[in-house]
């Protein structure tokens, strides 16, 4: 029981943490203001504000918590870190809608002029295209897991904070962005291949997840070396962050999966209403067709 008191009271204080996620939030929350008080008809969502500043608290909590202090002692740690980062934190911040917060707050001449054309051109949309951001995520997760990345952003501090953390978040947005509502995606992706991109998601996560549990040495030498104040040996802990990963990717992109379905679904109703509406308009229009 102690061994818990001890991890769960260690957090650190990193300012380039702090000072980044305390910018963005303020930000965001200085533009949900200034929305609101130019257009009062239609203030900015508060469902909104509160998916993405969830997010950012979960960022917070992720990088500064005991699971931040512990990641470069524990495999499980790290993956846990890594899971939250790309499957929960990311969508948070984007089920915020901050791009098209950034254009409702932007003036008539900078969006008509720059921000609107960018989001149109081509450039946007070939990167925004749910094919290459499926397989930019994927190469993120499986080439840095089985590359020598891994142990050198373990060996580098630096490394880990500044292009890692970063490197899977921006990833993980970057997937999530043309799949979730409320962001500008061109052209829109249909439902039915965001319930298939986030179901075939499930293929090489829990595949990486297995191979990290399934193996039968230390894949990550940093770890063998480094000092266990308390926990399980580094075999032992290896196989313990790869079954997380393994079965908490698989659970939290079922999810996401059946949150998609369940907006398809809502879709084929709609449409199936709005037919139903112009069939009884052309019988009303010809009662003795």
């Amino acid at each position: 029981m102690g061994n818990w008191w001890t991890f769960l009271g260690a957090w650190a204080f990193d300012p380039a943490v702090y000072v980044s996620l305390g910018m963005v939030a303020g930000l965001y929350a200085w533009a949900t203001r200034t929305v609101s008080a130019r257009h009062p008809d239609t203030p900015w969502s508060g469902i909104k504000s509160a998916y993405f500043l969830s997010g950012i608290v979960l960022l917070w909590i992720v990088l500064q918590g005991p699971i931040g202090v512990f990641d470069d002692t524990f495999f499980w740690a790290h993956m846990v870190q890594h899971i939250l980062l790309v499957m929960v934190c990311a969508p948070l911040l984007l089920l915020g809608a901050p791009v098209l917060l950034i254009l409702r707050v932007s003036s008539p001449e900078l969006r008509r002029h720059w921000l609107v054309p960018l989001l149109r051109s081509r450039l946007a949309g070939a990167v925004a295209n749910p094919v290459t951001t499926w397989l930019v995520f994927v190469g993120v997760m499986v080439g840095t897991h089985f590359t020598p990345f891994y142990e050198l952003a373990l060996e580098h501090p630096n490394l880990h904070r500044f292009v890692e953390h970063p490197l899977y978040l921006g990833a993980a947005l970057l997937y999530f962005y043309p799949l979730l509502p409320g962001n500008l995606a061109t052209p829109k992706v249909a439902p039915a291949w965001r319930v298939l991109s986030l179901f075939l998601l499930m293929v090489p996560e829990t595949m990486t997840g297995f191979f990290i549990y399934a193996s039968p040495f230390v894949m990550y030498p940093f770890y063998a070396q480094v000092h266990r104040p308390f926990g399980l040996d580094a075999l032992a802990d290896q196989q313990l962050g790869g079954a997380l990963m393994w079965a908490g990717s698989m659970l939290i992109d079922a999810g996401w999966v059946a949150l998609a379905a369940h907006a398809w679904l809502r879709s084929e109703e709609a449409k199936g209403r709005r037919l139903d509406a112009v069939l009884a308009s052309e019988l009303k229009a010809h009662p003795h067709a």
